[in-house]
């Protein structure tokens, strides 16, 4: 099986604040599939690191009002160009992610509150037809 998952979960260190979140689950799944690490922010071309944005409204914005939903909106075509490419049977993605979190996500209020919703990568791969969970569902 073939496996797209955030990088961030493999200990590539991709995250806003520079840092990794490997995932002992999702590193285990490399002993029987093939993994596939993605960042869909760095592949929309932000920097590591970054200043933490949140999405509200469709749009991807940092606390000051800063908008850089063209950026994850290109990440997510860049994410499903891969998962395409690579024919993944499915997505492992960060939970809560303004890109990769799917089912809850940060609300905008950059108060932790979570809302329904998925990141723009989480959906765009959705749309595309790939299953999709987080390492919360692991």
């Amino acid at each position: 099986m073939t496996i797209l998952v955030s990088a961030c979960l493999l200990g590539v260190p991709c995250r806003y604040d520079g840092l990794s979140k490997p995932n002992e689950k999702v590193l285990a799944l490399s002993k029987t599939h093939t993994l596939v690490p993605v960042c869909p922010e760095q592949l929309g071309g932000r920097p590591t690191p970054r200043n933490p944005v949140e999405l509200k409204n469709g749009r991807v914005q940092e606390q000051n009002g800063t908008d850089h939903t063209e950026a994850f909106l290109l990440g997510a075509r860049q994410t499903v160009r891969i998962a395409t490419i690579a024919q993944a049977d499915c997505a492992i993605l960060k939970a809560k992610s303004p890109s990769c979190g799917f089912g809850a996500i940060y609300d905008g209020s950059f108060t932790r509150t979570l809302t329904s919703a998925n990141g723009l990568a989480a959906q765009a791969l959705q749309e595309a037809g790939f299953p999709i969970q987080t390492e919360l569902d692991l």
